[in-house]
């Protein structure tokens, strides 16, 4: 599988593919004080490229739902998005990936990492 690229504060790198059982438990459990320091991580979590496509089915259904709902007021589709985006997410990690959504650890960042990696997928950042 090729690597995935990614920003840094040096510039662009290239991550290697190494199993989730490989990670140190210290690993599992930082901090992270600015998205640009997380995003690495991130990415890292998501290697195995069935699983950054269904992050990127579960991305693009929410953009679609949330798109519907304001164009139709209808603001009862509001509350499929958790299930849209997080379904195809999960079944990603933990029947591809192998291990724990990044959504469990670090939920917000975890968030804008789903769409910053879509918008890195659509433009040939991150490989589909």
């Amino acid at each position: 599988m090729a690597p995935i690229v990614t920003a840094c504060s040096e510039g662009w790198t290239k991550l290697s593919r190494h199993s989730a059982a490989e990670q140190s438990p210290v690993e599992n459990l930082r901090t992270f004080e600015r998205f640009a320091d997380f995003y690495p991580y991130y990415l890292q979590e998501h290697r195995d490229s069935t699983c950054r496509r269904l992050h990127f089915v579960g991305t693009s259904l929410v953009i679609a739902i949330m798109a519907i709902a304001l164009l139709s007021a209808n603001w009862v589709l509001l509350y499929v998005l958790p299930l849209a985006g997080y379904t195809f997410a999960w079944i990603g990690h933990f029947f591809f990936e192998k291990n724990r959504p990044a959504t469990f650890k670090h939920p917000f960042y975890s968030l804008l990492g789903d769409f910053v990696m879509y918008k890195d997928m659509l433009i040939g950042r991150v490989p589909f």
